[in-house]
């Protein structure tokens, strides 16, 4: 253990009045670690997977995201399509992840695309997710180098890239599935759920877009 993190723990430890875990008590916390319980199921969501894709699809919509269901070789030109429509410039500052390097941008001459991280001047993004929620339209965003977390919050408007087979039931089977992709002490840094374009109410419950985050969220959903 480093030093602040001893130092970080030890605090703690003084706040509660106690010392470090041992006996029954540290075996507990040990088993609840090496197999981690799940939480409670939404019966709504548990459904064949083509009606999980149009539950995840509904709940999006209602949570003021726009939706494109459309396959492999049509996600630039919908990118594109959507950018005009919007009336939102050709210029996108896309996550450097393998996923997305495998669609054929090339083919949409008028857009241009820089790959990184979100800077205060880009108006759109694109990133992959790492799942869907069907109970609730949500998409799981895991950072690492393919995808900066900047990217999910700078621009005005986020683009997502999300394939129907990562669309999972609820919350529990992203968490099953982070464990399985990355393994016990290798997660994320961070893990975002983001449900539809930020947004807030004041006192009168008056819903604002754009409060904290990007104000247009459009989900396209991949068949594979």
């Amino acid at each position: 253990m480093s030093a602040d993190r001893a130092q970080i723990l030890n605090g703690i430890r003084r706040s509660l009045q106690r010392g470090e875990l041992a006996g029954d008590g540290l075996k507990n916390v040990q088993g609840r670690l090496a197999q981690p319980p799940r939480g409670p199921t939404i019966a709504r969501a548990q459904v064949a997977p083509a009606d999980k894709v149009a539950l995840f699809c509904q709940w999006a919509e209602f949570n003021n995201a726009t939706i494109a269901r459309i396959g492999t070789a049509d996600v630039p030109g919908e990118v594109t399509a959507f950018l005009a429509r919007s009336n939102l410039p050709a210029t996108v500052a896309m996550a450097p992840s393998p996923l997305l390097e495998g669609y054929n941008w090339a083919s949409e001459k008028m857009l241009s695309i820089r790959r990184g991280r979100g800077e205060g001047g880009d108006q759109v993004s694109i990133t992959g997710a790492f799942a869907g929620i069907a109970e609730t339209g949500t998409v799981v965003m895991a950072s690492g180098p393919d995808h900066p977390v900047s990217l999910n919050l700078l621009p005005d408007t986020h683009i997502v890239v999300l394939r129907e087979g990562d669309i999972v039931s609820g919350y529990e089977d992203v968490w099953t599935r982070l464990r399985e992709r990355y393994g016990k002490d290798r997660m994320p840094r961070t893990v975002n759920t983001i449900t539809g374009p930020s947004r807030t109410g004041d006192i009168e419950q008056t819903i604002e877009l754009g409060a904290h985050g990007p104000r247009r969220m459009h989900i396209l959903v991949v068949r594979e």
